[in-house]
């Protein structure tokens, strides 16, 4: 015996609607994070300007014999150690200037969009 949701039966209901309702849940989920690296060598940041999306991931690899920062004063401060890498994942949309503060004429642009 079929069980009847109003007028047609279940399992029609459950044929039609569930493929619906998972592609409605899946377009809706966000788009897959991507990682920016941006390499440190010789006192630089290369590329000097990224562009990013919230909830991308910004990857320095420091490529020097120094310690480095990312720093955005008020905000966000990243150690990035000699021959090492350091990662920030983007929690906001904006353009944000950074620099090192144990060099501050390394200067870096990431703009970052929703």
């Amino acid at each position: 015996m079929s069980v009847r949701y109003g007028f047609l039966p279940m399992s029609f209901v459950a044929t039609a609607f569930v493929p619906i309702a998972f592609a409605l849940v899946l377009g809706s989920a966000p788009a897959h994070a991507e990682t920016v690296r941006v390499t440190i060598d010789k006192l630089v940041y290369s590329p000097a300007t990224v562009k990013a999306k919230v909830g991308d991931t910004i990857e320095w690899v420091n490529k020097d014999i120094l310690d480095h920062t990312a720093t955005v004063k008020g905000d966000w401060d990243v150690l990035i150690p000699a021959k090492k890498s350091a990662t920030l994942v983007l929690k906001k949309a904006g353009t944000f200037d950074y620099y090192c503060r144990f060099h501050p004429n390394m200067k870096g642009r990431i703009e970052v969009t929703k």
